[in-house]
């Protein structure tokens, strides 16, 4: 869920840039957390929690990136 999540970040970043709907640039980071969040509701172990629990925003963002650019080189399977 958090690799749909990161395509549906960078799709709506192409449409506020496209748009030119600058005030929604905010909310560009937080896209991906309903994919996340429901990922680990729906198919995590119990007590699987959602990072931002356990590390800052900042931190959760960088490791969302890494998962997804592992997923698109191959490194990471997500089947």
């Amino acid at each position: 869920m958090h690799f749909i999540g990161q395509w549906a970040t960078i799709l709506f970043t192409l449409g506020v840039i496209y748009s030119g709907s600058w005030l929604l640039i905010p909310a560009i980071p937080l896209v991906v957390y309903p994919f996340a969040i429901s990922g680990h509701i729906l198919f995590g172990a119990k007590g699987d929690r959602p990072s931002f629990t356990k590390m800052g925003f900042i931190e959760a963002k960088k490791a969302d990136c890494k998962m997804f650019v592992d997923i698109m080189r191959g490194r990471l399977s997500i089947w």
